[in-house]
């Protein structure tokens, strides 16, 4: 299956999509607390492994847009969410059949305004603020760690 579809190629990324990888949209969510930059991280389901929120495409929803629906319904995330990605990173996604699949995560920076309490997947997944190192420091994905790190929210414009 892969990218191809009726979804528009996200904004920023000008790469084509090699055929088999599924894209995700991610949210990078942060807040700046005591002038420091924190990221929000959730656990996966299955794995339990420190994840940004990201999910697929819906059809009816723009890229940043989904990136913030996913950053709620796994993380309790109000925010706002810029429109264009700062990254792309690359992982196997292990699918509910037990299948893994190639997968292509573009991630959108969200300014965390507020945590809700009640959420979709609040009983599925812990939610965790890091420094960005440390932040950095639970993911596999060594992409996704780099763009962690380097993250800088007063940069976006």
């Amino acid at each position: 299956m892969g990218y191809h579809g009726n979804f528009p190629l996200p904004r920023g990324l000008d790469a084509p999509i090699p055929d088999g990888v599924r894209l995700q949209y991610a949210g990078l969510c942060y807040r700046i607390a005591n002038d420091k930059v924190q990221v929000l991280l959730v656990t996966s389901r299955g794995t339990q492994r420190w994840i940004p929120p990201k999910g697929w495409p819906e059809p009816t929803l723009k890229p940043h847009e989904t990136a913030l629906l996913e950053a709620y319904e796994e993380a309790g995330v109000v925010g706002k969410a810029q429109k264009k990605p700062i990254g792309t990173y690359g992982y196997n996604k292990l699918l509910d059949n037990g299948k893994s699949v190639p997968c292509l995560g573009v991630v959108y920076p969200i300014k965390v305004k507020n945590l809700e309490t009640r959420f979709p997947e609040a009983g599925q997944r812990r939610r965790k603020w890091f420094s960005r190192k440390k932040a950095a420091k639970r993911v596999d994905e060594k992409e996704l760690a780099r763009i962690l790190k380097n993250f800088d929210p007063r940069k976006l414009r």
